[in-house]
């Protein structure tokens, strides 16, 4: 179904041209003829109209920063790592880590080396192929502990240490430079700052300023629900209209109530993940939920043939030709592991296999995607009689920084602009999105 009939009008309200700007009236009028070429006219409107709002939403919260505490982020940063030792050497903490390393092979290994780690390993007569967590936590060997605490020091360090805080924080506040729309898939980015990815325990430097309060709002399980809207699976729609966990009524009608079960294969029907037991769950799903599993399998053929795949508003994935490529962006592997078809071509090549995998998630990340950007067109409209700013957005995730007495009514500006987006986006459908929200003086307080 199309957006629902005018409700993109009190969103966003069209302004005419100022007198003078005849260029930019003329690129105005080719955007709309290519509009009403598109294979939606009125969703390629409304995504133009909602990535407008989204950049001037990450201008303002630009200017208006994330509160943040310069003390305390040092604080911690003492805490974790130890005195900083003079010139780029690495705090002690890391050293000590590094040390402890070295002693477990009996030889000096920089643990911030994965090449040398890996031949440190091959030496001790084990084999690995990475040094990420996952395959070195299956290692028995006297380096591992030391090896997983270095690592995720040393990320802290690097990404979010003493030199971040001097280039990134001004006069209490973490002003990133936000890039909307930054990925192929729509999600935004940022140009530094590493603003998508603050670590938890760095977040106990982001305080609101005293008498005021962050409202933390994470949208629950987005991305099942996308599935459940943009597919028009009556059955997942059915469960999509409840607030409460989503995977636990999935798993109640078609795993038996094995809520991990149930979210496995959830997300491996998303993330494609159809092979060996993973597509046994896929099969037991499709029982239950055909046209959501339908949509995402369709999608992964039209990555493997070459074909473009769209999202519920309209962005386009890119072409199988380009350079680098989108699975990079999506974690997907250039080789898939053996038995793993990625999709449903089993003569297809490692990439197109991998490239089916990337549409198969772009169609229900990017549609995420969509929504968001009009979850944040309809917040930032009902904020605008308050105080409260909004200072922070990642994917489902929004921060609004408020004055105490007009937390209540931030809590309720978001729940309203959830149910809008809904509107907007989808028209009229059971699916709902709820907000898992919290009302705390530091961001560390919040769940998630």
């Amino acid at each position: 179904a199309e957006p629902g009939a005018g409700a993109q009008s009190s969103v966003f309200a069209p302004q005419p041209v100022p007198v003078g700007l005849a260029d930019l009236a003329e690129v105005y009028a080719e955007q709309l003829r290519r509009h009403e070429n598109a294979v939606h006219p009125g969703r390629m409107r409304l995504l133009t109209a909602s990535e407008s709002a989204g950049a001037l939403v990450a201008a303002e919260m630009t200017a208006a920063g994330l509160p943040w505490r310069a003390e305390t982020h040092r604080e911690v940063l003492r805490e974790l790592l130890g005195e900083r030792y003079g010139g780029s050497g690495e705090p002690r903490r890391l050293a000590e880590l590094a040390d402890e390393v070295s002693a477990a092979f009996g030889h000096r290994v920089r643990p911030e080396l994965p090449a040398e780690v890996v031949r440190a390993f091959a030496r001790a007569g084990i084999k690995v192929t990475s040094t990420r967590r996952w395959e070195l936590e299956k290692i028995d060997h006297p380096a591992v502990a030391p090896l997983l605490a270095h690592k995720r020091l040393y990320r802290i360090w690097v990404a979010h240490g003493w030199q971040w805080l001097a280039d990134w924080v001004r006069d209490g506040r973490f002003r990133p430079s936000y890039l909307p729309g930054g990925t192929v898939s729509g999600r935004w980015a940022t140009n530094g700052g590493g603003a998508l990815q603050i670590p938890k325990v760095i977040r106990r430097a982001v305080v609101a300023d005293p008498g005021w309060r962050l409202v933390v709002a994470d949208a629950a399980q987005l991305e099942p629900r996308i599935l459940a809207a943009v597919s028009g699976d009556r059955a997942l729609m059915e469960v999509a209209s409840r607030p409460d966990d989503l995977y636990q009524a999935v798993s109640d009608r078609a795993f038996q109530g094995d809520r991990d079960l149930a979210k496995l294969a959830v997300l491996g029907a998303v993330y494609g993940q159809t092979s060996g037991d993973g597509l046994k769950n896929l099969a037991a799903l499709r029982r239950r939920f055909p046209a959501a599993v339908d949509h995402v399998d369709e999608a992964a053929r039209a990555g493997e043939e070459g074909r473009l795949v769209r999202t519920w508003l309209g962005r386009t994935c890119p072409p199988a030709t380009a350079p680098g490529g989108p699975a990079e962006e999506a974690g997907i592997p250039d080789a898939l592991p053996e038995g793993d078809t990625g999709g449903y071509a089993p003569g297809a090549s490692s990439g197109a296999r991998a490239r089916g995998r990337f549409t198969r998630n772009f169609v229900v990340q990017g549609s995420a995607a969509d929504w968001a950007l009009l979850l944040l067109a309809a917040l930032r409209s009902s904020l605008a009689p308050l105080r409260a700013e909004l200072v922070f957005f990642q994917h489902d995730e929004v921060i609004v920084h408020c004055p105490d007495e007009e937390a209540p009514a931030v809590v309720a500006a978001i729940a309203a602009a959830s149910e809008r987006a809904t509107a907007i986006c989808f028209g009229d459908v059971p699916v709902r999105f709820p907000f898992t929200t919290a009302v705390v003086g530091c961001y560390a307080e919040a769940k998630g």
